[in-house]
């Protein structure tokens, strides 16, 4: 598979996911971002491309971990993870989620230097 449809499908797929995980916490669904939570972390973790979003995707997934640890380990917990999650912490995961979604966005913006180091240099093709 040719790289460029790799890093298009990457970035599709963390993308989708990082804006995912304020609706599905504002839609009441908040048990089920772990699943976008966590392809965010592990997408930005393994493609270097995206070394730039691994802090915000971590931030992320620490703002959406801290309510779930405490719903667990809760002595009297309720059903869901959205009927026990207090409203400043469901408003933490929904700032956090959209600062990673504008991260994203700036850092694909941002042009890239030619000076910098060779693995961050784009490689272009010599003439004929």
């Amino acid at each position: 598979m040719p790289s460029a449809s790799l890093s298009r499908r990457v970035d599709r797929t963390v993308i989708i996911s990082i804006w995912a995980v304020p609706v599905l916490v504002v839609g009441q669904f908040a048990m089920l971002a772990i699943v976008p939570v966590t392809l965010a972390l592990i997408v930005s973790l393994r493609h270097a491309h995206l070394r730039g979003l691994r802090r915000w995707a971590v931030t992320l997934a620490t703002a959406y971990a801290t309510p779930l640890i405490l719903w667990a380990t809760g002595p009297d917990r309720a059903p869901s993870l959205s009927k026990d999650m207090h409203p400043v912490l469901a408003a933490l995961i929904v700032v956090a989620a959209l600062a990673t979604a504008t991260a994203y966005h700036l850092g694909r913006r941002r042009p890239r230097r030619a000076d910098g180091p060779s693995s961050e240099r784009p490689h272009l093709r010599a003439a004929p």
